[in-house]
């Protein structure tokens, strides 16, 4: 049998979800996509997990994890700018893990994007300082240096034109105010050289649903660093919540 894992990803307006191939890195199954509850509540966003789950592609898998849009101290969020109030101070991996009907190892959705592009995708091998700046309803990083995690960056909430980054920046704002790319990738250019400047990056990985169409905007971002797209595309959230979990069982 494949050494499986399922991998969740919660976002401000999808919950997506597959079983994981540990040893190659890919989906083993198609992904299942469901729109994330308004209010994202944790008993609305529970219970879509556990309707999910009942999936025939995912019985027989023990290990699981879920990358959750927030910053996740002892399974807990300390904030949630794209998900409910309600969720800070929760325990959401006890919440979780009920709704999975399994042991639930929770991590923030940027880290574990980040974590599945580190290891099978476009970060794989590079030393030195790494970030992956996920780019949707609102701006998730997740920061590695040589390889491991520093966890809970949330740098899409530094300050930029008198505002949150995220609000100025993020994917959702090029729809919302129905901005060019070009004009779009211009903001998300001046957000990464801020994150360049702050950090003195060696690569920056972009990841979310526009790193499916790269060519629209990135020939527009011009870095000191190099900006790429990620391999993995928006199943990284999905494969590194898998990766995450299945090394904290080896633990």
């Amino acid at each position: 049998m494949a050494n499986l894992a399922i991998g969740i990803d919660v976002g401000g307006s999808g919950i997506k979800m597959a079983p994981v191939d540990l040893d190659t890195g890919r989906l083993a199954a198609k992904r299942m996509r469901e729109p994330t509850p308004q209010p994202a509540t944790p008993k609305a966003v529970a219970a879509v997990i556990a309707r999910m789950m009942q999936s025939p592609d995912l019985q027989g898998i023990e290990i699981a994890g879920a990358g959750f849009p927030a910053a996740i101290k002892d399974g807990r969020p300390m904030t949630a700018a794209n998900i409910a109030k309600s969720w800070i101070g929760a325990d959401a991996r006890e919440i979780l893990s009920n709704a999975a009907g399994r042991d639930l190892a929770l991590l923030n959705d940027a880290d574990a994007a980040g974590f599945a592009e580190m290891r099978f995708g476009a970060g794989k091998g590079v030393a030195g300082e790494v970030m992956m700046v996920t780019l949707g309803t609102g701006i998730g990083t997740g920061y590695f240096v040589d390889g491991r995690l520093v966890p809970n960056t949330e740098l899409g909430h530094i300050e930029l034109r008198g505002r949150e980054a995220e609000k100025w920046a993020a994917a959702s704002v090029r729809e919302r105010e129905g901005l060019s790319w070009k004009d779009w990738a211009k903001r998300v250019g001046e957000y990464l050289d801020a994150l360049d400047r702050l950090l003195w990056l060696d690569l920056i990985i972009i990841g979310g649903g526009v790193s499916a169409t790269p060519d629209k905007f990135l020939p527009e971002i011009k870095l000191r660093c190099p900006v790429v797209a990620a391999s993995l595309g928006n199943d990284a959230g999905i494969i590194g919540s898998a990766l995450y979990a299945a090394e904290k069982v080896k633990k």
